[in-house]
């Protein structure tokens, strides 16, 4: 890996973590599909993260989310348990952003939160693990 590409995948994590603390403070004052949103783009960065390390890129949500479910998680690399995390969180956001009366409850997005911050951990600690190899 090139430093051009650690960094990036720095950043990413970093984004990753930025966006966790956005979707707490939304989260907290009572704003849960706006909490969502920043929860699925987490869990994004940190797959974005993962996929540069691994030399792969894609430009759009579906296509990160098939090339992590491909080369991570069916070869299981990754729990199964982390991905349905991040797609339940996928799934979850496209209906919290683009459906009318969708309002999602306090108490699920509290487990959304600790979720996802399990999900961003989880890859986290596959990078670390990985460049030590």
């Amino acid at each position: 890996m090139n430093g051009r590409g650690e960094e990036l995948i720095r950043y990413r994590l970093s984004r990753a973590g930025e966006t966790l603390e956005e979707a707490r403070l939304l989260a907290e004052n009572k704003h849960g599909n706006a909490a969502v949103n920043r929860l699925c783009y987490a869990c994004f960065y940190a797959v974005l993260a993962l996929l540069i390390r691994d030399g792969r890129y894609s430009s759009k949500h579906s296509g990160v989310r098939a090339l992590f479910n491909i080369h991570f998680v069916k070869t299981g690399e990754v729990p199964k348990e982390m991905a349905r995390i991040y797609n339940d969180l996928f799934e979850r956001r496209q209906e919290g952003d683009d459906d009318d009366f969708i309002v999602f409850d306090e108490v699920d997005v509290q487990n959304w939160l600790s979720e996802a911050e399990s999900f961003v951990r989880c890859i986290s600690e596959w990078i670390q693990r990985a460049d030590k190899q």
